[in-house]
């Protein structure tokens, strides 16, 4: 039988499958110590194991069976992969926003061939209608895709790069931009966009999905569906992250772009926004703000496009018996910047004083962020915090440690003079820095506990 049928598999895998005549792609029987498992025989990559054959069961889940277990496996059909989902043409409806779906890498929707178990990526807008129908009712949809990157791979060309098509897209009359996106890293990118894409009169939205279109809980196409009407029927000329809510799938959470932050692995509401409010909820039938003020959305065409970023810029995660050497290599590195997390209300240990004074005295702006994300720096209250301010240390207030990175790269690639980096730093674009944080936010997170708001709203003095 030839290799073709064993896609990546290798090793007592492929042994096994060659021994019952069982292919890549076929239906099969699978007689284990454990029980029976019926469903479609799937690739593996070429770094897998040997030692498991991962079959799509009929729930749509895939599981991998220990090839140690098989004592028997039968073919029962076969139907190869085909890696090409139908385009039915995106219908133009009159009346309907126009958007612009820009990707960046990954797979925006998808849909799942059940006769064959494979996972087809959608992108071109038949593609997205053939996959999400509903879009059609929403929007008329324009796609481009700018990089094919994994979210790690994202990087200061790739914001500067997505700045400047999307002032060309509104330059050009769009009324919303949706930026399809890998969830790892994509606050980041949202953090850079607010940044680089200021006073923009329609909505910029980005999206992701925390678990692929090929299992049942996936959240890929509600995402998209709350995405896209955000960018086109919103009011909110913002860039924010729409993600899901709550685990109910009632509605998603559009948070600002320099708030929110990735909380959990893999929790479909992984995105929470952090010291403060999201900007509103959405469904498919509208956006409902929370927040009361908010960038509106115009009729104009003006925006500012400052693609700027200094890349010889540095976090550090304080972390106890923490060495000077760790901050001494960024120095002889030429780094100009310096974001240290810190503990408590913005930390760090004695040993470490030589190494900050010689990063300020080479002209390094240096910014101290807390761990905690809630909460603001506060550096007068102890003698440590006194101490690392009198040695060049800037506190940033309540940005998050990400953001006060990414805004630290922002302010160096526009100048060096370290006065003008600590008035861009401190002065507010959008929410990096607030007066105060909500009273409810830390204690009930978002998307779910409304019998404690209830109680808090009611006793809270």
């Amino acid at each position: 039988m030839s290799e073709d049928f064993f896609q990546g598999y290798k090793g007592i895998a492929l042994e096994l499958l060659k021994k019952f005549n069982v292919r890549v792609w076929g239906q099969a029987e699978i007689e284990t110590t454990r029980g029976k498992f019926k469903g479609t025989i799937l690739p593996r990559s070429e770094n897998d194991d040997d030692t498991h054959i991962v079959l799509k069961i009929i729930t749509g889940y895939n599981i991998g069976i220990d090839v140690d277990t098989v004592t028997n496996m039968i073919e029962t059909g076969y139907k190869k992969a085909n890696y090409k989902i139908p385009e039915k043409e995106f219908p133009y409806t009159e009346g309907l926003p126009k958007v612009k779906l820009i990707g960046t890498g990954g797979t925006i929707a998808s849909r799942l061939d059940y006769r064959t178990g494979a996972v087809i990526p959608a992108f071109s807008p038949g593609e997205l209608y053939g996959a999400v129908p509903e879009l059609a009712d929403i929007c008329n949809l324009n796609t481009e895709k700018l990089f094919a990157v994994f979210s790690e791979n994202m990087g200061p060309e790739q914001y500067k790069t997505l700045a400047i098509a999307i002032g060309k897209e509104i330059e050009n009359g769009i009324d919303g931009i949706i930026i399809g996106h890998g969830t790892d890293t994509l606050h980041h990118t949202a953090a850079a966009l607010t940044f680089m894409v200021q006073n923009s009169p329609i909505p910029i939205v980005l999206v992701g999905s925390q678990r692929s279109s090929d299992r049942p809980s996936s959240d890929a196409a509600l995402n998209l569906m709350h995405a896209a009407y955000t960018a086109g029927h919103s009011d909110i000329a913002e860039t924010m992250v729409c993600m899901f809510g709550p685990t109910s799938d009632e509605y998603g959470l559009l948070h600002s772009g320099v708030r929110v932050r990735k909380m959990h692995s893999s929790y479909r509401s992984t995105f929470r926004t952090i010291g403060n409010t999201p900007i509103a909820s959405v469904t498919r039938n509208g956006v409902t703000p929370i927040k009361t003020t908010y960038a509106k959305r115009r009729n104009d065409r003006n925006v500012n496009i400052l693609p700027y970023f200094e890349e010889k810029v540095a976090i550090i995660y304080y972390y106890p018996n923490m060495q000077p050497d760790m901050i001494d290599s960024l120095i002889e590195n030429g780094y100009k910047g310096i974001v240290i997390a810190g503990t408590g209300l913005g930390h760090v240990n004695k040993p470490l004083y030589p190494a900050i004074e010689r990063a300020a005295k080479k002209g390094i702006a240096i910014y101290m962020t807390v761990q905690t994300l809630w909460g603001y720096v506060h550096m007068f209250v102890y003698d440590t915090g006194r101490d690392l301010m009198a040695k060049g240390i800037v506190p940033a207030e309540n940005m998050l440690p990400e953001v006060a990175y990414i805004k630290l790269g922002w302010a160096l690639g526009q100048t060096n003079d370290l006065e003008k980096v600590k008035e861009i730093m401190l002065t507010p674009i959008k929410d990096e820095i607030t007066k105060r944080e909500p009273y409810n936010g830390y204690l009930l997170y978002q998307g779910g506990v409304p019998e404690v708001e209830e109680f808090i709203r009611q006793h809270h003095k």
